[in-house]
């Protein structure tokens, strides 16, 4: 037989569960000189591009590497990405030595976290994953919509959406979204799509001739010129998963 307990609840509070969506970053060397030189790289004329976003390290791309039992400088870390506008709280993969000195720099440990990762194609399968909690939003509706050309040095960015550009994209210039990208013209400049690590996100173009091209980090520079069969053609750019397990970037022509 149950038995019903009478109870009373608290005027001043309540506690409940809450998710909280979140930027990861993937550390892959301990080295942080190089981790500076490459953020400078990717985010050192985009000055916000972050906005105080919450933050979680994972270490486990480090601890798969030869650098697995390397010490983190923790605070150095932490000050580096607090320059790029970010905030990190939490941390996970590292082993035992990396994640006492992480706790003790005052991140908390979330193993439990997922990051979010691109799936398989039918033609590439990987083994089977548990259920993923994204730590990255996906983009929201309402595309950003830019009808004029973009010239050497402009940027636009599309935070939180897609962005659709009616006009050439010319060389220098950069077209950025947390979303998927769509160039209704010539695109011969920057395209970053899945900015803040949606591997959904896309590139589209009219006609495909860009200096680089990137989806949730994953890029290709026009060092690598792209196959004939797409080049300066419709074309579209997904993020797939290798058969290695690597995401990679895949390009195909547009069928008019």
């Amino acid at each position: 037989m149950s038995t019903v307990l009478s109870a009373s609840a608290p005027a001043s509070f309540e506690i409940k569960s809450a998710n909280l969506p979140l930027v990861a970053l993937l550390l892959k060397s301990a080295d942080l000189a190089r981790l500076a030189d490459e953020l400078k790289q990717h985010f050192g004329d985009m000055p916000d591009f972050f906005d105080q976003d919450p933050l979680l390290i994972d270490l486990s791309p480090l601890t798969a590497s030869a650098e697995a039992e390397a010490p983190v400088d923790f605070p150095g870390l932490l000050s580096l990405l607090a320059g790029y506008r970010l905030r990190p709280l939490a941390v996970r993969g590292g082993s035992p030595a990396q994640m006492a000195a992480a706790v003790q720099a005052g991140l908390v440990p979330a193993d439990d976290a997922v990051v979010q990762r691109v799936a398989a194609s039918p033609a590439a399968p990987r083994a089977a994953q548990p259920e993923q909690v994204p730590v990255a939003p996906p983009a929201q509706p309402g595309a950003l919509i830019v009808d004029r050309p973009l010239r050497s040095g402009q940027q636009v960015y599309a935070r939180g959406r897609d962005l659709v550009v009616m006009a050439m994209v010319n060389p220098g210039a950069e077209v950025i979204a947390d979303g998927s990208i769509h160039v209704y013209a010539p695109l011969r400049g920057k395209a970053i799509a899945g900015a803040r690590g949606n591997p959904e996100a896309r590139i589209f173009a009219l006609a495909m001739d860009p200096e680089l091209i990137s989806i949730a980090g994953i890029y290709r520079t026009s060092d690598k010129p792209l196959p004939d069969s797409v080049i300066g053609r419709a074309a579209q750019v997904r993020l797939t998963a290798g058969p290695d397990g690597e995401d990679r970037l895949v390009i195909d022509a547009i069928a008019a």
